[in-house]
């Protein structure tokens, strides 16, 4: 019987053993350690690379900010050099600023991308004649919006105006849906007009220009949309709908509207494009700080299948990456958030965001040690943690 009994008490050890660990202490990953995960950051294994990445980024800032630097500066891999420095990123080290700006001059597509989202984050004034300067040169789907995102996040300043209202009326319909969309994450008031004009207009540049105005927050707006109610397609109201809420005008109804047009959408085969419009329109609403319209999408969301899930899971993980302290907020009132984290597993996953999931990744984690044991916020960033692996 006692043998019974030890052998029972080494399973339950080795049970509890085997389980996740909660995230570690960054002082605890020896420099040793830090420098071959940096190696394996560029492994075909995605596994590999992920838990390289973890490794990295429990090292102390004082052990893995030189390893980083040094492998952006000269390894031979350039995936290992583009991992480097969006991990780096995460450290928020003071010569972190230096290095991405010798980033803007790369050769390489991804580094660059990464030093334009680190500059429209972390703006310098110096640094916008340079990010101006680039709108000549960078063409690549992958590298031009977050140059043109960038100079957006610089729109007190007059030479960004400048530079932002001439690309909302002109070039690809990509780029522009890009140009406009950032105008309205920052508020753009100075491109209102041109905005508006594009809201009037059918095209595929039309929900985009609704949204942003929405955002904006100008109630000039409120007759243009008024009138898109009227006469924009079916498929097109979701956006019309949330854009209107956004101004603070009847948002209870039209948010009511949503719900129901998602929910139907949901139910029925078919609707895959109104499906859509309603996701993005809660996710508009959720990135401004409205919870209810996140919880929403998570509750309506997680029991469903593709191809309605991909679209619901789009649009919590851009609600994510645009409002982590929201998201951790919603996820904190979960009884159960398993649900709710597998979604937004999926968004991440698709979203292929690096960067800014990095940004996510140090919100959540600094929530992890700045709260109490035991604590719903604590307990939130813990199993965000544990489920996306970082």
């Amino acid at each position: 019987m006692p043998t019974l009994i030890a052998g029972f008490i080494l399973l339950l050890v080795a049970a509890v053993s085997a389980q996740s660990p909660p995230p570690a202490q960054r002082d605890a990953v020896t420099p040793e350690a830090v420098r071959s995960a940096v190696q394996r950051l560029g492994s075909v294994e995605f596994p590999v690379r992920t838990e390289a990445s973890r490794t990295v980024r429990r090292g102390a800032a004082n052990v893995a900010v030189p390893i980083l630097t040094e492998a952006v500066a000269g390894n031979k891999d350039g995936y290992v050099r583009y991992r480097a420095l969006v991990l780096l990123s995460g450290f928020n080290d003071p010569g972190t600023r230096e290095v991405m700006t010798r980033m803007l001059a790369e050769q390489n597509d991804r580094l660059r991308a990464v030093a334009y989202a680190y500059f429209e984050h972390s703006p310098d004034p110096a640094v916008l004649p340079t990010l101006i300067a680039a709108l000549a040169r960078e063409e690549s789907e992958f590298v031009r919006p977050a140059l043109m995102r960038a100079i957006t996040a610089y729109g007190t300043d007059q030479r960004a105006r400048d530079a932002i209202g001439g690309l909302i009326m002109k070039g690809q319909d990509f780029f522009r849906s890009g140009v406009i969309e950032a105008v309205g994450d920052y508020k753009g008031a100075y491109a209102f007009a041109s905005l508006n004009e594009i809201a009037r207009l059918d095209g595929p540049l039309q929900d985009d220009a609704v949204i942003a105005l929405g955002k904006i927050g100008d109630k000039r707006a409120v007759a243009t949309l008024a009138n898109l109610q009227r006469t924009a397609p079916k498929n097109n109201q979701p956006l019309v709908a949330a854009a209107i809420c956004l101004l603070g005008v009847n948002c209870a109804s039209h948010q009511g509207y949503l719900v129901d047009t998602l929910k139907f959408s949901i139910a029925n085969l078919g609707f895959q494009e109104l499906l859509r419009g309603a996701a993005s329109g809660l996710s508009s609403l959720a990135e401004t700080g409205n919870e209810d319209a996140l919880t929403t999408l998570f509750e309506l969301g997680a029991p469903t299948r593709d191809p309605a899930r991909a679209a619901i899971a789009l649009a919590v993980g851009t609600v994510a990456l645009r409002n982590a302290p929201l998201t951790l907020k919603v996820l904190e009132k979960q009884k159960d958030p398993s649900a709710a984290l597998e979604l937004l597993r999926e968004a991440f996953d698709m979203l292929e965001e690096d960067f800014e999931e990095e940004r996510f990744f140090v919100f959540v984690r600094r929530t992890y040690w700045q709260s109490a044991a035991g604590s719903p916020p604590r307990k939130a960033a813990d199993a965000l943690i544990q489920k996306l692996e970082f």
